[in-house]
């Protein structure tokens, strides 16, 4: 059984769907079973219906406005940096409306809803693959995998909706009776999921560096400071999943194959730059051209 894998990376997904048109137009690869944390969760059902130039069109014409309904931060160049700060305006109506979070992404479970098709899900549901998105119990302090053979189409569309929302910055969800979360507050990259499904042969995206490098600017205020700590706290989770993935891998017979991005790309990945994220598409596809060569 082979799977694919994406890990967790916001604006950075665009550089996964990349390197995934290649593995799976170029390369041939068939996949049983994929697997998404967080961005990841938004590719893999594309990808599984083969329906690479659908989500490539949608991933590189994103806006913040297509991610939130109310934005928490603003975005301002210097020096060619873009840097975030507190929308105070908006941060101040949300708490207003008793919400528990800075900013809302309902905009986000639109998109979703209008870019997967009720047909589509049904498709991919009475097919032989399984699609399985990461998400983030806060209330029982678990991660819990959400397969599409458990869920009827609007339920799952939640699902994926939830594996993305990364709070305090994205709406937190309750859903049966629990509060829920981005899914990379508990898994970045769901291998060992893989391997515990019976995947013998495992391709990785990991939306980062193979060797870690200086890749955010000093923190300028409060909110850039939470952003920069929330980053750390998730490569190092990044870190644990590779090394515990290998080693299970290496346990149970399972090839791992791994990729990285080769540079960095954002410093942020909360900022959707349409231009930016088409160029990443297109790093992704030559990076894995490159790689199998």
């Amino acid at each position: 059984m082979k799977a694919l894998v994406i890990s967790g990376g916001g604006s950075k997904g665009a550089f996964a769907g990349g390197v995934a048109q290649f593995l799976i137009n170029d390369s041939n690869k068939k996949y049983d079973l994929f697997l998404g944390t967080s961005t990841g969760s938004l590719l893999i059902f594309h990808l599984a219906l083969n329906k690479i130039d659908k989500i490539k069109d949608v991933y590189t014409s994103v806006t913040q406005n297509s991610i939130f309904s109310n934005c928490p931060f603003t975005i301002k160049k210097k020096h060619g940096i873009d840097n975030i700060s507190i929308n105070h305006f908006n941060v101040l109506k949300n708490f207003l409306r008793k919400s528990k979070t800075f900013g809302e992404s309902k905009n986000l479970r639109k998109l979703i809803g209008n870019v997967i098709t009720q047909e589509e899900f049904l498709e991919l549901k009475k097919s032989a693959l399984e699609i399985i998105v990461t998400v983030s119990n806060l209330s029982t302090n678990e991660v819990e995998y959400k397969s599409i053979n458990d869920y009827e189409y609007e339920d799952f569309l939640d699902w994926i909706w939830i594996s993305c929302n990364y709070v305090p910055f994205m709406s937190l969800v309750k859903k049966e009776g629990c509060e829920y979360a981005d899914g990379g507050f508990a898994v970045m990259i769901p291998i060992e999921e893989a391997i515990r499904k019976g995947a013998t042969e495992i391709d990785v995206i990991v939306l980062e560096t193979e060797v870690k490098q200086l890749n955010r600017m000093p923190s300028r205020n409060a909110f850039s400071l939470l952003a920069n700590l929330f980053e750390f706290v998730m490569d190092r989770l990044e870190s644990q999943n590779i090394k515990l993935g290998i080693k299970l891998g290496q346990l149970n017979n399972v090839k791992i194959n791994l990729y990285f991005t080769p540079t960095i790309l954002t410093t942020n990945s909360l900022i959707f730059d349409k231009t930016k994220m088409l160029e990443w598409w297109t790093k992704g596809y030559e990076y894995a051209k490159n790689k199998s060569q």
